[in-house]
Order: structure tokens, then C-alpha cells, then sequence
């Protein structure tokens, strides 16, 4: 078996056991908020900051139906402002200084951290919870601090950062197509 191979592997082992009925738990909450308008904010940092974009680009864009565009916000997109607060206060202070400014009761923060323990994500989740705003953790399988706080863990079941964040881009996308179809009913067209 070659290395391509063996690691495809590992990865399909991962997704296959995703826990379906946390990431439904979270589609729900997503629904409920974006219905009664309500934002999807997103966080985390490296490779999760930029998982956090991607979701945002398609609930407000596309994923996989004509629609209207789902609110959502990358909160690690607006380098001046994560660099202004990093910089002026301390990095751990990123996340939660913008949900302290556009976080409202209803809205939702998925909060994504292969570790579940990164300090930002952490004090976002605090910031969040202060606001009113429910909580969804993407972890990996230890959950961590996030984990403990949110309403709603998805936790990947791999301890290796890759396939942890293969695993919880699988359910991001999940999530999307929820929201998305439950915004369109039945006359959104697949593309």
C-alpha cells in the first residue's frame, strides 16, 4: 500500500465514523437562526480560519442551490481589524472584540479549533455566550475548553490535525446544505 493510499484511508475511516446526530444538533441551531434572522459568525485560527471563511463564502454565496444569500461572517477575514486588536489589546482578544460589537441574542458562532483549547476561540465562545448567541465547538476529538462550553459539540473523531479538520470541513458543508435548503424550501434548484 502506498503512503497516497494508506493515508486516504486513515481519512475515509475518520469521516465515516462523524457523529451525524451532533452535526443535525447543529444544523438546527444554524436553521433556527438564520429563520428568525439571525447570523452565523465563524472563527479559529490557521488552517481553521481559513475553513471559517470557506463556510461563510457559501452560506453567503453559494453551495449548492440558487438562493438568497445566507448571513454569515468569517470574523478572521478583516485582517485590519484582527491586526488592530491584536496589536492595540493581545491577540487572544480577536474573536471576541468583533462578536462584542456585531453579536446579537439568536445569532450563532461556530467556533472551530482542532484542539478546542486555543485562547481566542475560547474567549469568543465567553463573548458569545455574554451576547446571548448560541454556540457551535468544531473540535477534534478531545473537544477541550470549546467543547465544554458550547451548546453543541462537533467533535472529529481523529487525533491527527488533517483528518480532524477533513472531518469537520465534511460536517461544515453538512451544515450548509442544511441551512441552505431549509432557506429555500423546495425551490432552490441544485447545481
Amino acid at each position: 500500500m502506498t503512503e497516497i493510499e494508506k493515508y486516504i484511508k486513515t481519512a475515509k475511516a475518520s469521516i465515516a465514523s462523524l457523529n451525524c446526530e451532533m452535526i443535525e444538533k447543529a444544523s438546527d441551531i444554524c436553521v433556527e437562526s438564520v429563520l428568525s434572522g439571525g447570523t452565523i459568525f465563524l472563527c479559529g485560527n490557521g488552517g481553521s480560519a481559513v475553513d471559517a471563511q470557506h463556510l461563510a463564502g457559501e452560506l453567503i454565496g453559494r453551495f449548492r442551490l440558487e438562493r438568497d444569500a445566507i448571513p454569515a461572517i468569517a470574523i478572521t477575514a478583516n485582517t485590519a481589524i484582527v491586526t488592530a486588536i491584536a496589536n492595540d489589546y493581545d491577540f487572544s482578544e480577536i474573536f471576541a472584540r468583533q462578536l462584542q460589537a456585531l453579536g446579537k441574542p439568536g445569532d450563532v458562532l461556530i467556533a472551530i479549533s482542532t484542539s478546542g483549547h486555543s485562547r481566542n476561540v475560547i474567549k469568543a465562545v465567553v463573548e458569545a455566550r455574554r451576547k446571548s448567541m448560541k454556540i457551535v465547538g468544531f473540535t477534534g476529538s478531545d473537544g477541550g475548553a470549546i467543547a465544554q462550553k458550547a451548546d453543541v459539540a462537533v467533535k472529529a473523531t481523529s487525533t491527527e490535525t488533517s483528518h480532524i479538520q477533513e472531518e469537520l470541513l465534511i460536517a461544515g458543508h453538512a451544515i450548509c446544505s442544511a441551512v441552505e435548503k431549509a432557506c429555500t424550501g423546495t425551490s432552490g434548484t441544485d447545481r
